[in-house]
C-alpha cells in the first residue's frame, strides 16, 4: 500500500517551530478540554506526528506517552523531547501501532487520549477507533479528528491523494502548489471583500499552531484515507461507553469533524 511520508512532512514544520505556535497549541488544548491545567494527568499522543501536543501537553504539567507508526514522526517527537526535556522521565516517545493490540495493552489507561486527523489514515479506522477508546481510563476523556464524509468530494480525494503518492516528486509538487493556491486565492478574496485581509491566515495558524503549507501538503498527500459521518461516530463510541462532552464540524475542504467524549462506563465491561 502506498503510503504517505507524514514523517517528511514534520521534519519541515520542526524547522520553523516558534514559540509562538508552541504557545498556540497549548492554548487549544486547553480549551477544548476546559481545563486550566494538565497537572497530574496522564496523556498519551497517538500518532505523534511533528510531536508539537505532545510537547504542549508536558509544558502543561501532563506525564506524556508519544508514539507513531512512523519513525520519522518518532523522531521528530524526540528532537522535541531532547530539546525541551532531555533527561525527563515523564514524557516517553517510541515507534507504535495503533493497529497493534498487543502493543497497546502494554501502555495502560490514560486520562487523555488524544489522536488529531491520525486514525483516518492507518488504513483500517474502525479498528484504529476502538483500540484508542482501549486506551481511556474510565471517566477519561478521548479527543480526535476524522474526516468528514462528502460524498462523491471524498471520493475524488481519495483517488487524488492514491495519484499523488504514486506520482513522481514534480508532479506532487504541482499538485500541492495547486491545490494551495486555489485554497487561499478564494480565502484572501474574502478577507479583502471582508475588509480583514489575511485574516484567515492568522487565525489558521493560532487556532492550533499549525503551518497551513505544511498542512496542505499533509491534506493532499493523506493516504490511506478514510471518513466517516459525524453520526458514525457518535454512535460508535456511544456503544462502548462514551458520552459526547463537545465537538465542531465544517463541511469541505481540509475540513474535518473535532470529538472531545467522555468515557461513562468502565472499560473491562464494554470491550468483547
Amino acid at each position: 500500500m502506498d503510503r504517505f511520508g507524514f514523517g517528511e512532512n514534520w521534519e519541515k514544520f520542526l524547522e520553523n517551530l516558534t514559540d509562538e505556535r508552541i504557545q498556540e497549541a497549548e492554548k487549544s488544548l486547553l480549551e477544548w478540554l476546559n481545563m486550566e491545567s494538565l497537572k497530574g494527568k496522564r496523556f498519551i499522543d497517538i500518532g505523534s506526528g511533528s510531536g508539537l501536543f505532545s510537547l504542549a501537553a508536558r509544558n502543561l504539567g501532563a506525564e506524556v506517552c508519544s508514539f507513531d507508526y512512523d519513525i520519522n514522526c518518532v523522531n521528530c517527537t524526540q528532537s522535541l523531547k531532547d530539546k525541551y526535556y532531555r533527561e525527563d522521565d515523564k514524557w516517553h516517545v517510541e515507534q507504535g501501532d495503533v493497529l497493534n493490540k498487543e502493543y497497546l495493552s502494554g501502555l495502560g489507561k490514560y486520562d487523555i487520549v488524544y489522536s488529531w486527523g491520525v486514525l483516518h489514515h492507518t488504513g483500517n479506522m474502525y479498528q484504529a477507533l476502538e483500540n484508542a477508546g482501549r486506551q481511556v481510563a474510565d471517566k477519561g476523556l478521548l479527543f480526535i479528528a476524522i474526516y468528514n464524509d462528502q460524498g462523491w468530494e471524498s471520493k475524488m480525494w481519495k483517488w487524488i491523494k492514491k495519484v499523488y503518492n504514486a506520482a513522481p516528486e514534480l508532479l506532487r509538487m504541482l499538485i500541492v502548489l495547486s491545490y494551495f493556491g486555489v485554497l487561499w486565492t478564494v480565502k484572501s478574496v474574502k478577507d479583502i471583500m471582508k475588509g480583514t485581509p489575511f485574516s484567515s491566515w492568522r487565525t489558521y495558524i493560532q487556532k492550533r499552531g499549525m503551518s497551513p503549507i505544511i498542512d496542505a501538503r499533509d491534506w493532499v498527500g493523506g493516504y490511506p484515507f478514510e471518513v466517516a459521518k459525524p453520526e458514525e461516530i457518535f454512535d460508535f463510541f456511544h456503544a462502548r461507553g462514551f458520552q459526547l462532552e463537545k465537538f465542531f464540524t465544517q463541511g469541505g475542504g481540509m475540513d474535518a469533524t473535532s470529538l472531545y467524549l467522555k468515557r461513562f462506563r468502565p472499560v473491562i465491561s464494554i470491550y468483547k
